[in-house]
């Protein structure tokens, strides 16, 4: 059983550290957690262990509030952790955004040779997997 391999006394990676060990053995031993459960409670733990915050005051209408504290009870988080979610996606999206508009310009800068893009696509027609 896992239980027998925690360590027992404060964890080598700092304080703090030694509760999400313990915490990841005790989701890695109980049925009742899913793998992509696990990954998410210790990640979370690990997360609000390192990271210092800054209070933000913003203002949203009636209508937005209600929706994002139903989304964030569907999603069973709080609706802190649902605004950092979509602050994340948002700076997420703009990096790809950034990357495609790099690409886009490299593409303009040295197009592809016509023949390399011909070759590519008669070698993706003949190796095409039958649906």
């Amino acid at each position: 059983m896992l239980r027998e391999h925690l360590p027992e006394r404060e964890s080598p990676l700092g304080s703090g550290s030694y509760y999400v060990i313990r915490r990841a053995y005790y989701c890695l031993a109980s049925p009742r957690f899913s793998p992509t459960r696990i990954i998410s409670e210790v990640s979370h733990m690990i997360y609000h262990m390192v990271m210092t915050r800054v209070q933000v005051l913003v203002q949203l209408d009636d209508d937005l509030v209600r929706e994002l504290d139903r989304l964030a009870r569907q999603l069973s988080v709080s609706r802190s952790e649902l605004l950092r979610r979509g602050a994340r996606a948002v700076l997420e999206a703009a990096d790809l955004a950034d990357a495609d508009r790099d690409l886009i310009e490299a593409y303009r800068a040295q197009p592809q040779d016509p023949s390399i893009v011909e070759a590519a696509g008669r070698l993706a027609a003949k190796t095409v997997p039958e649906w």
